[in-house]
């Protein structure tokens, strides 16, 4: 008798634990990044009144089964859930979510513990961190490199350290991005092939004037002609460029400079080789101002079909020159060169439509904005329409995430069946999942499924109470046989 009360009492005491656990997912049901928990029941070892007989071939006996009582019940496991959470969507820029395995990584300060979670919901503070709503700094990568195409490579085996937008050891002052010299500039689209020549090449340029004026126009054996006013154009009168090219440069302290390509259709000749050969040359000058422009004129050279010659053995048909430009010295700049590139021109029959497309140079710039991939990098806007890394954030993968130990907060503690932290990785790579910026992983808790289980543990409880009260009134009439 006494074996059911004590058993109705494990029953009650397991109960109400799940009871405890039910009502603290319902508390829960709306906190960012939570995980539900669960409870598991094992009977406890039950005491054995007689054990098994085996049956007897030769007798015919047949065997017997154990006799045991039941000692009641106990809670065998509070397992967490590790299940994703539905995502809602917040279009705040600093709010992270994980589509995938793991976890991010905080941290109090610069010694302490790293410590897991799955809410996203960080923040940033006055002086630039990363941080949670506890003021735990997010933690990642700051220093990169950039590679041939122009992609950023953080270093990933680095020690990992607080995100911080406005400044870092590898970066210093984010929030403004230095000026750059210009070094290449490139042009493309087409020269107008319908436009009359304004001259004749000799094998060498023939500059009659100054750098304002294109070369004398002579004809192919090298004497001067006469314009349509009958006048020998000998360099001492200008003549209006066919195309005009407008073109910004920086030097290293990110002064402006406005320049134009200017374009004359030069000369068109048909050699005596058999084929014959026709080509067409084009005069090409760069000007502007606050600067002196060197090595600033010269020509290039189309062949028949309208293609760029760019392996023509005359060293005088430089497809990609060497502009040196000295900066006034009042702007207290260096001189620079820059390669003008004309490897993709063309010659046809229409209009002229050359601009540039590629100017590797730029003032300077203060942050604007920023913005967080699915990769992890945090990129900043410029004023100066530049983009720049600011950071990159670091996940942490689990062997057993389910073994991980709650520590209030939303935090995580990795335990001896967890896994232990032993590296970073980058988001979208060797099993850590990606990014989803501006959307926040809400609470995995079903309710209707915890409802459920309140309804089902409420019975429970009450029917173990029914055994404790069944078997007090047994033990009541117990009593009463000695009256």
């Amino acid at each position: 008798m006494m074996r059911s009360m004590f058993s109705s009492v494990s029953g009650l005491r397991s109960h109400q634990t799940k009871m405890d656990v039910i009502g603290n997912n319902i508390a829960n049901v709306n906190t960012v990044g939570y995980k539900a928990s669960r409870t598991s029941f094992a009977e406890i070892f039950a005491q054995t009144l007689s054990g098994a007989g085996s049956p007897d071939p030769n007798t015919g006996k047949g065997g017997t089964n154990p006799m045991q009582i039941g000692l009641g019940m106990n809670v065998s496991a509070v397992d967490t859930l590790m299940g994703r959470g539905s995502l809602q969507r917040t279009d705040n820029i600093t709010d992270l979510s994980i589509e995938g395995e793991g976890f991010f990584i905080v941290r109090a300060g610069l010694e302490g513990t790293p410590m897991f979670t799955r809410a996203g919901n960080f923040s940033i503070d006055k002086l630039g961190n990363l941080v949670t709503s506890q003021g735990l700094n997010l933690l990642g990568w700051q220093k990169y490199e950039m590679d041939d195409e122009g992609n950023y490579i953080f270093d990933t085996q680095e020690e990992i350290k607080p995100l911080n937008l406005y400044e870092d050891e590898y970066n210093l002052n984010k929030r403004i991005i230095a000026a750059k010299v210009t070094t290449k500039a490139v042009l493309a689209g087409n020269l107008d092939a319908t436009v009359t020549p304004v001259g004749g090449y000799t094998g060498n340029p023939v500059n009659g004037g100054d750098i304002d004026q294109i070369p004398d126009t002579r004809d192919a054996a090298g004497n001067p002609v006469t314009g349509g006013d009958g006048i020998p154009d000998d360099g001492s009168r200008n003549i209006d460029p066919h195309f005009i090219v407008p073109l910004t440069v920086y030097d290293a302290l990110g002064n402006e400079y406005k320049l134009n390509v200017r374009f004359w259709k030069n000369f068109t000749e048909t050699t005596s080789d058999t084929p014959p050969v026709t080509t067409t040359s084009w005069y090409y000058q760069v000007t502007g101002s606050n600067a002196t422009a060197s090595n600033a004129t010269g020509y290039i050279k189309f062949d028949s079909e309208g293609r760029i010659i760019t392996n023509d053995p005359d060293s005088t048909f430089n497809v990609r020159p060497i502009i040196t430009l000295d900066p006034d010295n009042s702007v207290g700049a260096d001189a620079f060169d820059f390669e003008l590139n004309f490897e993709k021109l063309s010659m046809f029959a229409d209009d002229s439509s050359v601009k540039p497309t590629q100017v590797d140079g730029y003032p300077p710039g203060t942050l604007t904005s920023f913005s967080i991939g699915s990769d992890g990098i945090i990129t900043g806007v410029y004023s100066n329409g530049r983009q720049q890394p600011l950071g990159m954030v670091a996940l942490a993968v689990f062997d057993n995430a389910a073994g991980l130990q709650k520590a209030g907060s939303n935090l995580f503690l990795p335990t001896s069946n967890s896994g232990d932290f032993n590296r970073a990785f980058k988001p979208g790579t060797e099993g850590a999942g990606s990014l989803n910026p501006g959307t926040l992983e809400m609470s995995n808790v079903d309710l209707a499924q915890q409802f459920t289980e309140m309804i089902v543990t409420q019975r429970g409880f009450q029917a173990n109470s029914r055994v404790m009260t069944t078997a007090d009134e047994i033990l009541q009439e117990l009593t009463n046989l000695k009256r």
